[in-house]
């Protein structure tokens, strides 16, 4: 067997899969130079420079796995490595020490004005009451999102003399509690209370332009903000008005939404005090080290014939499984993504039940598929292989059941979500073998296809409505691709919804102004991962 190792690896991720295969180190080369060679090889591993595409993998004809030396995957296409049945790896651990140092670094920088009187210093000057800076001791830091980075950088911080607020609704009081650390349920009750906010989440649909002219306006004046996780979290033009206005005192930013191209940011124009630095975050050689490690050792015990431990695809599930649900499984996924957005409160459990055909064979990929919905809220890191074990570390019930009750579908799906203070429940069906849709919301009957935004308005039944929801959404440049308005089944009443697509994701200053419409309740805005 022979394993590809490419993008500067370190050396010792040859001599770990050199006990099980030949290792064969090659310079980063384009799609279409690796297309010729990559199928003489059994596993390849990478880091960010090379892309593993579609055409790669279906060239790579004895391929079992894919070894990526880092966290992020976006260079892989997963669903064509899953597809071809390729076990695709990373190393989500390794880069911890690394990016939480940095960010403590980069608060510490920023604070001190050390860039800026290193420089002057350099040139002669002796400027020492121009740069006097400001202790952390005392000060509040607000840290949003609280994975393994966030724990380290508040322990961290803890110990400098810092008080730490944590908001993160997929952690809990007691975890945050337990390093001495405040929790803060809701975000806006957040804002106000940082000196310093640091941002340790992933970018995803809920996380993009987090922080924004709103969110900013919010903070207390004179706040101090760091970014060591993705660019896209924050609005850097907002950002940069702010710290010009004052409303912001100074930024430590290491990642930006478009790198590398640097120039395109507003944030190096920024005439104010901004500390950037080109997405140092893993670059140590310890992390470095670190991953290299964990993916040949991953490599290794897949070729010799063991399992990945940090997998992100699911050819571990049997073909025999997958096959007779296949059709379902994005359906599946598409209803745990909606129910969780429309639910409130602590988690407490999913109840699955399948109907009509579904009943008569092994659903577990169904339901893997709908636990990974529920929680790709989460971003990045989330997938088949760990979202059961994210749900039982959160300690949350799942409940699956048949059901042989008669079914007006092929097959169904009916979702129930329980937390400390809401129930809902939602229904997925396949009216025919490509028409997935959402058939009921709670008490509403319906028909909706799943689509990437889809905005819930309920509202009293009177007269313009639909024409006051459209002009806000007009007004604020939302197009309206289609739109149904749903009584509640079997009941009469004076309630009903509106279920809206929309070309692009409604902002909640938007649903704000919709729920200033008499008449209208608690409007939201679902975001599909489609």
């Amino acid at each position: 067997m022979k394993v590809l190792i490419t993008d500067k690896i370190n050396e010792i991720a040859g001599q770990i899969i050199g006990d099980a295969a030949e290792a064969v180190f090659l310079p980063t080369m384009p799609e279409d130079e690796l297309c010729k060679v990559i199928a003489e090889y059994d596993a390849i591993m990478i880091r960010s420079q090379t892309k593993i595409t579609k055409k790669i993998i279906e060239a790579g004809k004895n391929l079992k796995i894919i070894g990526r030396a880092g966290v992020g995957v976006d260079n892989v296409d997963i669903e064509a490595a899953t597809n071809n049945g390729i076990i695709v790896v990373n190393s989500p651990d390794g880069n911890t020490t690394a990016a939480a140092e940095h960010t403590i670094a980069m608060m510490l920088a920023m604070s001190r004005n050390i860039p800026q009187a290193a420089k002057t210093t350099k040139e002669g000057l002796w400027e020492r009451s121009k740069y006097t800076g400001c202790e952390v001791f005392g000060k509040t830091l607000g840290i949003i999102g609280f994975g393994k980075i966030g724990q380290h950088v508040a322990k961290v911080a803890i110990a400098l003399g810092m008080k730490v607020i944590v908001s993160d609704p997929y952690t809990s009081k007691e975890a945050v509690e337990k390093i001495g650390a405040e929790y803060i349920e809701s975000l806006d009750n957040f804002w106000q209370k940082c000196d310093y906010i640091t941002i340790h989440t992933p970018k995803t649909r809920e996380t993009m332009y987090l922080i924004n002219k709103n969110t900013l306006n919010r903070m207390k004046k004179g706040v101090r903000i760091i970014n060591c996780a993705r660019g896209g979290i924050i609005d850097e033009e907002a950002l940069k008005e702010a710290i010009e206005s004052g409303q912001v005192k100074s930024a430590a930013i290491d990642v930006f939404e478009n790198e590398p191209n640097i120039a395109q940011s507003p944030l190096v124009a920024c005439q104010g005090n901004v500390l950037l630095t080109p997405h140092l975050g893993a670059s140590t050689s310890e992390a470095q080290l670190n991953v290299a490690i964990d993916v040949a050792e991953q490599i290794k015990e897949v070729l010799t014939g063991g399992s990945a431990h940090a997998a992100v695809n699911i050819p571990a599930l049997k073909p025999e499984k997958l096959e007779p649900v296949k059709d379902y499984m994005k359906l599946a996924e598409y209803l745990g993504e909606f129910g969780i957005q429309i639910t409130k409160g602590n988690l407490k459990s999913l109840e699955i039940t399948v109907n009509g055909a579904l009943s008569e064979h092994d659903v577990s990929p169904l339901e893997i598929a709908l636990i990974k919905g529920a929680f790709s809220v989460l971003g990045e890191g989330v997938n088949y292989v760990n979202a059961p074990i994210i749900a039982k570390n959160k300690g949350i019930n799942i409940l699956t059941a048949k059901s042989k009750a008669a079914c007006n579908y092929l097959g169904s799906i009916t979702l129930k979500i329980i937390t400390d203070n809401d129930e809902n429940i939602i229904q997925a069906a396949l009216i025919n073998e490509d028409s997935p849709r959402f058939v009921q919301i709670n008490s509403y009957k319906t028909s909706i296809k799943p689509a990437k935004h889809i905005l819930l308005v309920p509202h009293e039944n009177k007269p313009s409505m639909i024409a006051k929801v459209a002009t806000v959404l007009g007004g604020n440049n939302h197009n309206i691709t289609r739109m149904e308005v749903v009584q509640k089944s079997g009941k009469i009443d004076n309630e009903s919804i509106m279920i809206i697509n929309t070309d692009d994701a409604v902002l909640q200053e938007v649903l704000d102004q919709i729920e200033e419409i008499d008449g209208v309740r608690n409007p939201k805005c679902i975001n599909i991962n489609i």
